[in-house]
């Protein structure tokens, strides 16, 4: 049995439909930073490891562990901001269960901060006590 129903057409690629794409991007990444005042301090943090990178010249492996690192960090922050703000949205009175899920996405943020602390003093603790003796 045949139908004489088309599937829709994909839509063709548009540069302006890419760039008001990008446009909800950069609005979503100034609603994280505004509203997120975590972001800051690791944003701070991940300066400092950029900082510390340069004058210390590590190596390109270290380099991408460091830069993956604060991109694991901030990912995981701008995740847990965006669920927050879903579930005020979706269930604005109590229940244990918008709780939880707030709850484990701060710790997968937690999580996140951990490895790259973990991941900055395997780099940066030798280099310093070599640096200090």
């Amino acid at each position: 049995m045949t139908t004489d129903k088309k599937l829709p057409e994909r839509k063709r690629f548009s540069i302006v439909a890419r760039l008001k794409s990008a446009t909800h991007a950069w609005r979503g990444l100034g609603i994280f930073i505004k509203t997120t005042h975590n972001s800051w301090v690791q944003i701070f943090f991940g300066l400092i490891a950029i900082y510390l990178g340069y004058i210390l010249c590590i190596s390109s492996i270290e380099w991408i562990m460091v830069v993956f690192s604060i991109g694991l960090v901030l990912v995981t922050e701008a995740l847990n901001t965006a669920f927050e703000i879903d579930i005020d949205l979706t269930s604005p009175n109590y229940h244990p269960y918008a709780r939880d899920t707030k709850d484990v996405a701060a710790a997968a943020a937690l999580i996140s901060v951990a490895v790259s602390i973990i991941i900055g003093l395997i780099i940066f603790l030798p280099k310093i006590i070599n640096n200090i003796h």
